[in-house]
């Protein structure tokens, strides 16, 4: 396969999940939310299945297609379930048919294995519980909360941080219709550390006129706040929650492409 077409397919995905330590209940929303990163090509869940305390991932492993990889817990407290997902993962990389891995897990223990992967060039998304680690959080290329999966309608409507990047002409700009602000979330003003990241992400995308491509500014976030997620705000998208500051304007400018993008810019911060 030549590198052109390597970068058109989709990525493949490893879903590797810690099962002690993760509810079953949310295991539905985690195979949505990791097929938005590519095609899940592995999906195992790792825990010792003969114990009564994962009966419910026992019951739906077939239906979601997770394969159950058995770690006998021969003493308390020693981590064997974790072993057995480095192990697996750290195979998976060295056979290079994996071009992201999605660890669904909270503890620290995988912290090192997130930046090893990410050390030989993969992509690394983490999925765990607002009290997971920040160590294993920050670690990752993208941390998404699973309260937040489990409160969603939808698992794909972050289309905004995905919006092409190439930036567009110069071309009239227009109010943004549809980006109304949503009924629950907080703005900036309610949460201070939001405002200082979300006026550090702009800043730093800012182009000569002033103005920051809305997807850019998802892009920046996320790589200083891999946990950052419009939706821990109550936000469906990203341009929901810009919105509703009162200090970010945006705009709707017509690529040459024929496409609308939303840019962005700081405003009153003089």
């Amino acid at each position: 396969m030549s590198a052109e077409q390597a970068q058109r397919r989709p990525a493949r995905v490893a879903l590797l999940i810690d099962c002690d330590n993760v509810s079953w209940q949310r295991a539905a929303a985690i195979i949505a939310e990791a097929t938005t990163h590519g095609v899940l090509g592995v999906k195992r869940g790792y825990g010792d299945w003969g114990s009564s305390y994962l009966k419910g991932w026992r019951s739906v492993l077939p239906s979601l297609a997770i394969q159950p990889v058995q770690q006998i817990a021969y003493s308390y407290g020693k981590g064997a379930t974790d072993i057995a997902l480095v192990i697996d993962a750290m195979d998976l990389l060295y056979s290079g048919q994996v071009d992201t891995f999605c660890l669904v897990a909270n503890d620290s223990d995988y912290t090192r294995l997130a930046m090893r992967l990410r050390e030989a060039g993969t992509r690394v998304v983490g999925i765990g519980a607002k009290s997971a680690s920040g160590a294993f959080s920050n670690a990752c290329d993208r941390f998404t909360f699973l309260e937040v999966l489990a409160g969603a309608d939808s698992v794909d409507e972050e289309q905004a941080m995905e919006e092409v990047a190439a930036a567009p002409p110069p071309g009239d700009a227009q109010p943004v219709l549809g980006l109304g602000a949503a009924e629950a979330g907080p703005s900036a003003g309610d949460v201070p550390e939001l405002a200082d990241m979300l006026e550090s992400a702009v800043s730093a995308r800012l182009e000569d006129d002033g103005w920051a491509l809305l997807s850019n500014v998802g892009f920046q976030l996320v790589a200083n706040h891999p946990a950052f997620d419009s939706r821990n705000y109550g936000y469906a998208r990203l341009g929901l929650l810009m919105s509703a500051q009162p200090n970010i304007e945006l705009r709707e400018v017509q690529s040459a492409g024929g496409n609308k993008v939303v840019h962005v810019r700081l405003v009153g911060t003089g």
